[in-house]
């Protein structure tokens, strides 16, 4: 999928998750946004956030890193 990555609800909100924060599946992280269709990027393990790859608004590519999850006990 290509399209624009969004890293929070809209412009000026707080972004979804930052490095450190704990999710759980299903906790949304980001929204990508292609062919004017907005995709919710959800975590499917539970985890800490240890990086965010891409930028607010940046083009991003099929099977590029966005965020990398470490899992958590």
């Amino acid at each position: 999928l290509v399209g624009t990555y969004y890293q929070a609800p809209s412009p000026g909100a707080e972004p979804f998750v930052k490095v450190g924060d704990i999710v759980e599946p299903g906790t949304q992280l980001a929204v990508v946004e292609a062919m004017k269709l907005l995709n919710s990027i959800t975590a499917d393990v539970r985890g800490r956030v240890h990086a965010i790859h891409a930028r607010d608004g940046e083009v991003v590519e099929y099977a590029q890193p966005l965020i990398d999850l470490v899992p958590v006990d």
